[in-house]
């Protein structure tokens, strides 16, 4: 009998079959509004609550959203440097006292976390940052967000302001991790919009990839895309994780907070791009999924080969320009 080679997915397949699972269960901590007398004691109480519900049910790893620790200020203006008003919403050390009953419980119940906040170094720089910890309290990962949007100046049409490029600096990359028994990766909010976010973190062989954020179901440059902010929501961090074989959690701070109505849903979706589980409401609320991190091969060694099936040479107006360039006459 003549044996006829495999075809490279056929094989891949047969690969992927045979390796043994990876079982980790996770979870999306989504907060409800925060005020912004609210104390930081009483949200990071209020961390510790989701903290352990996700630990009754099972979980290793919880995500938290972005700028988790205070209320999203950067709608308000405030004129000239910011430490002049705002220095009480950043964090010039992590853990600090309000924030150490958190890593102290997590580390009781070996829970792992991720956690975003408004982070004051101390040579004076600002930035929107989140936090990989390990479920032994270490912090293993430290990611600051590239994709800042918004405005730098005070533009009074608006309802309310949205100043994060005057409030922060923009990070300098993506970086992937090894922990929690895979490849994990982050970003942030606007981060999750931008396909190249996903496709440098799978280069980096990220398995799954923790996305928080704050979004408003008010967008001031254009309005007629408001009924549709649950649609692109979950539109961009579904098709991030499908193309690029890896499982996404996107967790939000979301409801009326300080006048301002933020999208909630927050979601876990798998390689397929499936969700596998979402919040119903727009409070303090837990999700849970065992996941199988195993299950990312599928994925990234059939249909999305890098190796095999990239063309980076023809890729060139990715990394080389800016702004869209039409074709002369």
């Amino acid at each position: 009998m003549t044996s006829v080679p495999l075809d490279h997915d056929a094989a891949a397949a047969t690969a992927h079959q045979d390796r043994p699972p990876r079982h980790l269960t996770v979870a999306a901590g989504q907060l409800g509004p925060i005020s912004a007398t609210e104390p930081r004691e009483s949200v990071v109480d209020r961390l510790i609550h989701l903290l352990e519900q996700a630990h009754r049910a099972g979980a290793e790893l919880i995500a938290f959203p972005e700028l988790a620790l205070t209320t999203f200020f950067p709608r308000w203006y405030v004129e000239g440097d910011p430490a002049l008003n705002l220095d009480s919403f950043y964090e010039t050390e992590m853990p600090g006292p309000a924030t150490r009953p958190l890593f102290d419980r997590a580390v009781e119940l070996g829970v792992g976390f991720a956690l975003g906040y408004a982070e004051l170094t101390p040579d004076g720089h600002r930035y929107n940052t989140q936090i990989l910890v390990e479920r032994d309290g270490t912090i293993v990962g430290h990611y600051r967000k590239v994709h800042l949007p918004g405005h730098r100046e005070h533009e009074p049409w608006r309802e309310f302001q949205h100043l994060e490029r005057r409030y922060f600096e923009k990070g300098d990359g993506f970086a992937t991790w090894n922990a929690f028994g895979g490849v994990i990766g982050m970003a942030t909010c606007n981060d999750r919009r931008w396909p190249e976010t996903y496709r440098v973190l799978a280069l980096q062989g990220a398995e799954l990839i923790l996305i928080g954020y704050n979004t408003p179901k008010h967008y001031a440059p254009d309005p007629s895309q408001n009924p549709l902010q649950g649609f692109h929501n979950r539109l961009v961090m579904q098709a991030g994780a499908y193309q690029n074989g890896c499982y996404v959690i996107g967790v939000a701070k979301g409801g009326v907070e300080e006048g301002v109505d933020s999208l909630a849903e927050s979601c876990i979706i798998g390689p397929s791009g499936m969700i596998l589980a979402e919040c119903r409401t727009e409070a303090d609320e837990v999700i849970t999924v065992e996941i199988d991190l195993a299950v990312t091969a599928k994925y990234k060694e059939t249909l999305f080969d890098f190796e095999r099936y990239r063309r980076p040479e023809v890729y060139g107006p990715i990394t080389a320009q800016r702004g869209a360039i039409p074709p002369k006459d």
